[in-house]
């Protein structure tokens, strides 16, 4: 039987927490407003983030968030990409991950597409 990760996904504006373990930030750009100090990261990993087109073709429209993960997993398999993406899956080997992001509604982000994808 597999060992399921232990993944989080949180806005990186909120204020960080013991259960968060190693946390690694996966926007392309850098959070509005957002210093490093504040941000408590252990990790930027903005080579897993979605193309800038992805991005903007999506702009967090919940009615798009299907399609946009469908996308985004084919985008994942780029070389580039798809080594970010087994970077995190070793951070998160025995112990907590929590993977950041600045926007507003987290649970349609990119970050929950890595989450899944992670837990998997």
């Amino acid at each position: 039987m597999a060992h399921k990760r232990t993944v989080h996904v949180r806005r990186v504006y909120e204020a960080p927490e013991q259960a968060d373990g190693a946390r690694v930030l996966v926007d392309r750009i850098w959070p509005r407003g957002m210093t490093k100090e504040k941000a408590h990261l252990d990790e930027w990993c903005k080579q897993v983030a979605p193309s800038t087109e992805l991005r903007k073709w999506y702009g967090h429209d919940p009615e798009r968030f299907a399609e946009f993960s469908l996308r985004y997993r084919a985008e994942l398999e780029d070389p580039q990409r798809a080594a970010a993406l087994e970077h995190l899956r070793d951070l998160a080997k025995g112990r907590t991950l929590t993977l950041l992001t600045a926007t507003r509604h987290p649970d349609i982000s990119e970050a929950e597409v890595l989450a899944e994808l992670l837990r998997g």
